[in-house]
């Protein structure tokens, strides 16, 4: 039974579906994301799931991207083993919801094999999809110069501030094929829906 997420032949079925293909604890993390869209139809998804290895664990980690008609919702669950807040292993779920308007970044890697032989439409080997709106920057400085390659005067620093909020990678060897390809159409749908956003951030 699918739960009162799921709408027969919408997105939002496909989201709930998604979610429990992914068998990362599906009912606390569909239970997350459902309560983030509210009543709101979705209009595009991306289920994502990562395995690391630390020491001699394993963990789990997966992401849900949901777009609305209004807003950008990104949901993270991680597992954790026991430690000194806790006797027994546990998991964590946090959801963000984001207003379109304030996206003011959406950028696609690219990761080609081969690429004096590339077809178009050709699979990418990974994709990274890198979306920001403010609430993290990243901050690369290095020492300013004047452009003289003899001058020794201290110019200070200069730097650029990215957005870096989210970064997903996808591979074809880690997620297979189909997922690089529904990250490639997320992506599409994320670049389209935020073009039409309009409204001052907030």
């Amino acid at each position: 039974m699918l739960g009162p997420m799921a709408k027969t032949g919408t997105p939002t079925q496909g989201l709930r579906e998604a979610i429990e293909r992914s068998g990362y604890y599906p009912a606390l993390v569909a239970e997350a994301v459902e309560a983030a869209v509210g009543g709101e139809p979705v209009s595009d998804y991306l289920v994502h799931q990562e395995t690391t290895f630390d020491s001699n664990e394993v963990r789990r980690h997966v992401t849900v991207l949901v777009l609305t008609q209004s807003r950008f919702i990104v949901s993270h669950t991680d597992e954790q083993a026991a430690d000194s807040t806790s006797p027994t292993p546990y998991a964590t779920t946090s959801t963000e919801s984001v207003k379109l308007s304030r996206i003011s970044s959406v950028v696609l890697s690219r990761v080609v094999a081969n690429p004096e032989s590339y077809t178009p439409g050709t699979l990418p080997r990974e994709v990274v999809l890198t979306v920001g709106w403010g609430a993290v920057s990243r901050l690369d400085m290095e020492p300013a110069s004047c452009g003289d390659p003899n001058c020794e005067a201290d110019h200070g620093y200069t730097g650029s501030s990215t957005a870096d909020d989210l970064s997903l990678r996808v591979s074809e060897a880690g997620d297979g094929p189909e997922t690089v390809r529904q990250a490639l159409a997320f992506a599409k749908s994320l670049s389209e829906i935020t073009s039409q956003a309009s409204g001052p951030a907030a």
